[in-house]
Protein backbone atom coordinates (compact mmCIF):
# COMPACT_ATOMS: atom_id res chain seq x y z
CA UNK A 1 0.00 0.00 0.00
CA UNK A 2 1.55 3.37 -1.13
CA UNK A 3 2.40 5.90 1.57
CA UNK A 4 0.30 9.08 1.23
CA UNK A 5 1.62 12.36 2.65
CA UNK A 6 -0.56 15.32 3.44
CA UNK A 7 -0.40 17.97 0.76
CA UNK A 8 0.84 20.70 3.11
CA UNK A 9 4.00 18.61 3.86
CA UNK A 10 5.14 18.18 0.19
CA UNK A 11 6.64 21.70 -0.23
CA UNK A 12 8.73 21.25 2.93
CA UNK A 13 10.00 17.85 1.69
CA UNK A 14 10.96 19.34 -1.67
CA UNK A 15 12.87 22.17 0.06
CA UNK A 16 14.68 19.66 2.26
CA UNK A 17 15.72 17.58 -0.80
CA UNK A 18 16.96 20.70 -2.60
CA UNK A 19 19.00 21.76 0.40
CA UNK A 20 20.57 18.32 0.64
CA UNK A 21 21.52 18.42 -3.05
CA UNK A 22 23.13 21.86 -2.65
CA UNK A 23 25.10 20.62 0.36
CA UNK A 24 26.37 17.55 -1.49
CA UNK A 25 27.46 19.61 -4.51
CA UNK A 26 29.19 22.20 -2.35
CA UNK A 27 31.14 19.65 -0.29
CA UNK A 28 32.26 17.39 -3.16
CA UNK A 29 33.83 19.99 -5.51
CA UNK A 30 37.60 19.40 -6.25
CA UNK A 31 40.19 21.79 -4.92
CA UNK A 32 40.94 24.21 -7.76
CA UNK A 33 43.32 26.48 -5.95
CA UNK A 34 46.65 26.98 -7.76
CA UNK A 35 49.87 25.69 -6.22
CA UNK A 36 53.47 26.52 -6.99
CA UNK A 37 55.53 23.41 -7.88
CA UNK A 38 58.34 22.62 -5.49
CA UNK A 39 60.78 22.32 -8.41
CA UNK A 40 60.54 23.98 -11.80
CA UNK A 41 60.48 21.57 -14.77
CA UNK A 42 63.67 21.35 -16.85
CA UNK A 43 63.96 24.04 -19.50
CA UNK A 44 66.68 25.57 -21.55
CA UNK A 45 68.08 28.85 -20.13
CA UNK A 46 66.43 31.95 -21.52
CA UNK A 47 69.76 33.32 -22.71
CA UNK A 48 70.33 30.13 -24.68
CA UNK A 49 66.87 30.18 -26.27
CA UNK A 50 67.06 33.84 -27.27
CA UNK A 51 69.80 33.64 -29.91
CA UNK A 52 69.38 30.08 -31.12
CA UNK A 53 67.29 27.92 -33.40
CA UNK A 54 66.00 24.83 -31.63
CA UNK A 55 65.41 21.45 -33.14
CA UNK A 56 64.64 17.90 -32.12
CA UNK A 57 67.42 15.40 -32.66
CA UNK A 58 68.11 11.69 -32.48
CA UNK A 59 71.40 10.02 -31.61
CA UNK A 60 72.73 7.74 -34.35
CA UNK A 61 76.03 6.00 -35.18
CA UNK A 62 78.49 7.97 -37.26
CA UNK A 63 78.18 5.21 -39.87
CA UNK A 64 74.36 5.38 -39.60
CA UNK A 65 72.57 2.12 -38.87
CA UNK A 66 73.92 -0.92 -40.74
CA UNK A 67 71.10 -3.46 -40.98
CA UNK A 68 72.29 -7.02 -41.58
CA UNK A 69 70.22 -9.64 -43.38
CA UNK A 70 70.84 -12.79 -45.41
CA UNK A 71 70.93 -13.45 -49.15
CA UNK A 72 70.12 -17.15 -48.77
CA UNK A 73 67.36 -18.27 -46.38
CA UNK A 74 67.91 -21.04 -43.87
CA UNK A 75 68.10 -22.08 -40.24
CA UNK A 76 70.56 -20.15 -38.09
CA UNK A 77 73.13 -22.60 -36.72
CA UNK A 78 75.51 -20.18 -35.00
CA UNK A 79 75.38 -16.68 -33.56
CA UNK A 80 78.98 -15.60 -33.02
CA UNK A 81 78.52 -12.14 -31.43
CA UNK A 82 76.51 -10.44 -28.71
CA UNK A 83 75.07 -6.98 -28.27
CA UNK A 84 77.83 -4.52 -27.44
CA UNK A 85 80.63 -6.54 -29.06
CA UNK A 86 83.15 -4.70 -31.18
CA UNK A 87 83.63 -6.49 -34.52
CA UNK A 88 86.17 -5.99 -37.27
CA UNK A 89 85.60 -6.12 -41.01
CA UNK A 90 85.11 -9.70 -42.19
CA UNK A 91 84.44 -11.13 -38.72
CA UNK A 92 81.76 -13.83 -38.54
CA UNK A 93 78.42 -12.56 -37.20
CA UNK A 94 76.19 -15.61 -37.64
CA UNK A 95 75.93 -18.66 -39.87
CA UNK A 96 73.11 -20.40 -41.75
CA UNK A 97 72.83 -24.20 -42.12
CA UNK A 98 75.33 -24.97 -44.92
CA UNK A 99 74.99 -28.74 -45.28
CA UNK A 100 73.22 -28.61 -48.63
CA UNK A 101 75.64 -25.96 -49.92
CA UNK A 102 78.63 -28.05 -48.81
CA UNK A 103 77.17 -31.06 -50.65
CA UNK A 104 76.89 -28.94 -53.81
CA UNK A 105 80.51 -27.85 -53.40
CA UNK A 106 81.62 -31.48 -53.04
CA UNK A 107 79.71 -32.55 -56.15
CA UNK A 108 81.15 -29.65 -58.16
CA UNK A 109 84.69 -30.48 -56.99
CA UNK A 110 84.23 -34.12 -58.03
CA UNK A 111 82.96 -33.03 -61.45
CA UNK A 112 86.06 -30.90 -61.94
CA UNK A 113 88.32 -33.81 -61.03
CA UNK A 114 86.55 -36.12 -63.49
CA UNK A 115 86.81 -33.50 -66.22
CA UNK A 116 90.54 -33.15 -65.62
CA UNK A 117 90.97 -36.92 -65.91
CA UNK A 118 89.10 -36.83 -69.23
CA UNK A 119 91.51 -34.13 -70.36
CA UNK A 120 94.47 -36.38 -69.57
CA UNK A 121 92.88 -39.29 -71.39
CA UNK A 122 92.13 -37.11 -74.42
CA UNK A 123 95.71 -35.79 -74.41
CA UNK A 124 97.11 -39.36 -74.43
CA UNK A 125 94.72 -40.32 -77.22
CA UNK A 126 95.74 -37.29 -79.27
CA UNK A 127 99.44 -38.06 -78.83
CA UNK A 128 98.88 -41.65 -79.95
CA UNK A 129 96.87 -40.60 -82.99
CA UNK A 130 99.55 -38.06 -83.94
CA UNK A 131 102.32 -40.70 -83.76
CA UNK A 132 100.36 -43.08 -85.95
CA UNK A 133 99.75 -40.32 -88.46
CA UNK A 134 103.43 -39.40 -88.45
CA UNK A 135 104.29 -43.06 -88.99
CA UNK A 136 102.19 -43.51 -92.11
CA UNK A 137 103.18 -40.16 -93.57
CA UNK A 138 106.90 -40.79 -93.06
CA UNK A 139 106.99 -43.71 -95.55
CA UNK A 140 108.93 -42.67 -98.65
CA UNK A 141 107.32 -45.11 -101.04
CA UNK A 142 103.73 -43.97 -101.61
CA UNK A 143 102.81 -47.46 -102.77
CA UNK A 144 103.61 -48.90 -99.33
CA UNK A 145 100.71 -47.09 -97.60
CA UNK A 146 97.26 -46.71 -99.02
CA UNK A 147 95.90 -43.21 -99.44
CA UNK A 148 92.83 -44.17 -97.45
CA UNK A 149 95.03 -45.15 -94.50
CA UNK A 150 96.52 -41.69 -94.34
CA UNK A 151 93.07 -40.11 -94.50
CA UNK A 152 91.78 -42.32 -91.66
CA UNK A 153 94.81 -41.61 -89.46
CA UNK A 154 94.44 -37.89 -90.00
CA UNK A 155 90.71 -38.08 -89.15
CA UNK A 156 91.50 -39.99 -85.96
CA UNK A 157 94.05 -37.33 -84.98
CA UNK A 158 91.55 -34.53 -85.58
CA UNK A 159 88.84 -36.35 -83.60
CA UNK A 160 91.22 -36.85 -80.68
CA UNK A 161 92.12 -33.16 -80.77
CA UNK A 162 88.42 -32.22 -80.71
CA UNK A 163 87.78 -34.51 -77.75
CA UNK A 164 90.65 -32.84 -75.90
CA UNK A 165 89.12 -29.41 -76.50
CA UNK A 166 85.74 -30.66 -75.27
CA UNK A 167 87.35 -32.09 -72.14
CA UNK A 168 89.11 -28.79 -71.46
CA UNK A 169 85.80 -26.95 -71.85
CA UNK A 170 84.21 -29.36 -69.38
CA UNK A 171 86.98 -28.53 -66.89
CA UNK A 172 86.28 -24.81 -67.30
CA UNK A 173 82.55 -25.42 -66.88
CA UNK A 174 83.13 -27.54 -63.78
CA UNK A 175 85.41 -24.89 -62.28
CA UNK A 176 82.71 -22.26 -62.86
CA UNK A 177 80.13 -24.45 -61.16
CA UNK A 178 82.52 -25.07 -58.28
CA UNK A 179 83.12 -21.32 -57.86
CA UNK A 180 79.36 -20.72 -57.90
CA UNK A 181 78.78 -23.42 -55.27
CA UNK A 182 81.57 -22.01 -53.10
CA UNK A 183 80.10 -18.51 -53.40
CA UNK A 184 76.70 -19.81 -52.35
CA UNK A 185 78.22 -21.59 -49.37
CA UNK A 186 80.13 -18.45 -48.43
CA UNK A 187 76.93 -16.42 -48.37
CA UNK A 188 75.67 -18.61 -45.55
CA UNK A 189 78.41 -17.27 -43.27
CA UNK A 190 77.35 -13.64 -42.69
CA UNK A 191 80.30 -11.39 -41.88
CA UNK A 192 80.68 -7.80 -40.75
CA UNK A 193 80.91 -5.38 -43.71
CA UNK A 194 83.08 -2.99 -41.67
CA UNK A 195 84.43 -2.39 -38.20
CA UNK A 196 81.54 -1.45 -35.92
CA UNK A 197 79.68 -2.18 -32.69
CA UNK A 198 76.84 -4.70 -32.49
CA UNK A 199 73.78 -2.65 -31.49
CA UNK A 200 71.02 -5.24 -31.81
CA UNK A 201 70.67 -9.00 -32.33
CA UNK A 202 67.27 -10.18 -33.54
CA UNK A 203 68.05 -13.82 -34.31
CA UNK A 204 68.84 -16.93 -32.30
CA UNK A 205 70.21 -20.36 -33.06
CA UNK A 206 67.49 -22.57 -34.49
CA UNK A 207 65.42 -19.72 -35.92
CA UNK A 208 64.63 -19.60 -39.63
CA UNK A 209 66.04 -16.56 -41.38
CA UNK A 210 64.27 -15.37 -44.52
CA UNK A 211 66.03 -13.44 -47.25
CA UNK A 212 64.79 -9.92 -47.85
CA UNK A 213 61.60 -8.29 -46.56
CA UNK A 214 58.65 -10.51 -45.89
CA UNK A 215 56.24 -11.78 -43.23
CA UNK A 216 58.05 -12.35 -39.97
CA UNK A 217 61.19 -10.60 -41.23
CA UNK A 218 60.35 -6.92 -40.81
CA UNK A 219 63.31 -6.35 -38.49
CA UNK A 220 66.92 -6.86 -39.57
CA UNK A 221 68.65 -9.89 -38.11
CA UNK A 222 71.42 -7.68 -36.71
CA UNK A 223 72.11 -3.97 -36.49
CA UNK A 224 75.66 -2.60 -36.47
CA UNK A 225 76.99 0.92 -36.18
CA UNK A 226 80.13 2.92 -35.54
CA UNK A 227 79.63 4.53 -32.13
CA UNK A 228 82.91 6.44 -31.92
CA UNK A 229 81.95 9.15 -32.43
CA UNK A 230 78.20 9.32 -32.04
CA UNK A 231 76.27 11.62 -34.36
CA UNK A 232 73.16 13.69 -33.74
CA UNK A 233 70.67 14.18 -36.58
CA UNK A 234 68.80 17.42 -35.86
CA UNK A 235 65.56 18.45 -37.59
CA UNK A 236 65.22 22.15 -38.33
CA UNK A 237 61.71 23.26 -39.36
CA UNK A 238 61.65 24.71 -42.86
CA UNK A 239 60.42 28.03 -41.47
CA UNK A 240 63.62 28.28 -39.37
CA UNK A 241 66.15 27.32 -42.03
CA UNK A 242 66.96 30.93 -42.87
CA UNK A 243 67.71 31.76 -39.25
CA UNK A 244 70.05 28.84 -38.47
CA UNK A 245 73.79 29.49 -38.74
CA UNK A 246 74.75 26.49 -40.83
CA UNK A 247 78.21 25.24 -39.91
CA UNK A 248 78.27 26.46 -36.32
CA UNK A 249 78.48 23.97 -33.42
CA UNK A 250 75.29 23.07 -31.58
CA UNK A 251 74.46 22.66 -27.91
CA UNK A 252 72.82 19.29 -27.27
CA UNK A 253 70.86 18.23 -24.19
CA UNK A 254 69.27 14.82 -23.54
CA UNK A 255 65.48 14.96 -23.54
CA UNK A 256 64.35 15.91 -20.02
CA UNK A 257 67.87 16.95 -18.87
CA UNK A 258 68.08 20.60 -19.94
CA UNK A 259 70.76 21.38 -17.36
CA UNK A 260 73.16 18.94 -19.02
CA UNK A 261 74.62 20.52 -22.15
CA UNK A 262 77.23 19.17 -24.57
CA UNK A 263 78.72 21.05 -27.50
CA UNK A 264 78.54 19.06 -30.74
CA UNK A 265 80.71 19.67 -33.79
CA UNK A 266 79.05 20.37 -37.15
CA UNK A 267 79.55 17.55 -39.66
CA UNK A 268 77.29 18.11 -42.65
CA UNK A 269 73.93 19.24 -43.93
CA UNK A 270 71.68 16.74 -45.66
CA UNK A 271 70.80 18.35 -49.00
CA UNK A 272 67.26 16.97 -49.14
CA UNK A 273 64.44 18.57 -47.13
CA UNK A 274 62.24 15.71 -45.89
CA UNK A 275 58.91 15.35 -44.05
CA UNK A 276 59.18 15.63 -40.29
CA UNK A 277 59.33 12.25 -38.56
CA UNK A 278 60.80 13.00 -35.13
CA UNK A 279 57.87 14.38 -33.12
CA UNK A 280 58.11 16.10 -29.74
CA UNK A 281 54.41 15.65 -28.77
CA UNK A 282 54.06 19.41 -28.33
CA UNK A 283 50.50 20.73 -28.51
CA UNK A 284 51.35 23.30 -31.19
CA UNK A 285 53.49 20.96 -33.29
CA UNK A 286 52.52 20.48 -36.92
CA UNK A 287 53.08 17.10 -38.53
CA UNK A 288 52.96 18.44 -42.11
CA UNK A 289 56.16 20.47 -41.69
CA UNK A 290 59.22 19.57 -43.72
CA UNK A 291 62.62 19.75 -42.08
CA UNK A 292 66.26 20.27 -42.97
CA UNK A 293 68.50 17.72 -41.28
CA UNK A 294 71.83 18.81 -39.82
CA UNK A 295 74.32 16.24 -38.55
CA UNK A 296 76.62 16.97 -35.61
CA UNK A 297 79.29 14.85 -33.89
CA UNK A 298 79.34 14.45 -30.13
CA UNK A 299 82.74 14.73 -28.43
CA UNK A 300 84.41 11.40 -27.66
CA UNK A 301 84.36 12.14 -23.94
CA UNK A 302 80.57 12.61 -23.87
CA UNK A 303 78.92 9.92 -21.76
CA UNK A 304 75.33 8.87 -21.21
CA UNK A 305 74.19 9.15 -24.84
CA UNK A 306 72.77 6.11 -26.59
CA UNK A 307 71.81 5.31 -30.18
CA UNK A 308 68.15 6.15 -30.77
CA UNK A 309 67.94 8.58 -27.82
CA UNK A 310 66.03 11.83 -28.39
CA UNK A 311 67.79 15.10 -27.64
CA UNK A 312 67.12 18.82 -27.82
CA UNK A 313 69.56 20.81 -29.95
CA UNK A 314 70.18 24.55 -30.04
CA UNK A 315 71.97 26.02 -33.06
CA UNK A 316 73.22 29.64 -33.10
CA UNK A 317 70.91 31.93 -35.04
CA UNK A 318 72.00 34.45 -37.60
CA UNK A 319 71.71 37.95 -36.13
CA UNK A 320 69.96 40.65 -38.21
CA UNK A 321 73.17 42.66 -38.59
CA UNK A 322 75.02 39.55 -39.79
CA UNK A 323 72.37 38.86 -42.41
CA UNK A 324 72.50 42.50 -43.54
CA UNK A 325 76.29 42.36 -43.84
CA UNK A 326 76.11 39.15 -45.83
CA UNK A 327 73.48 40.63 -48.14
CA UNK A 328 75.62 43.73 -48.69
CA UNK A 329 78.70 41.58 -49.42
CA UNK A 330 76.93 39.68 -52.20
CA UNK A 331 77.83 40.96 -55.70
CA UNK A 332 75.03 42.84 -57.36
CA UNK A 333 73.57 41.36 -60.50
Amino acid sequence: MALKLPRHILPFAALAALGGAVFVVATTQPDRTGTVPAKAPPAAPAAQRAGTVSGAGVIEPSSELIEIGVQRPGVVTQVAVQVGDRVSKGQLLFAIDAREAERSVGEARTSVQLARERVEAARVELASAQRLLDLVTSVDDPRAVARQEIIDRRAQRDAARARLEVARAEVAQGQAQLASAQTGAGLLAVRAPRSATVLQVNTREGQYATAGPGPGNQDPLMVLGETVPLHVRVDIDESEIGRARIGAPAVVSPRGQATRRVQARYVRTEPLVVPKRSLTNSGNERVDVRVLQLVFALPDEARGFFVGQQVDAFIPAEQPQQRAAQAAARPKQ
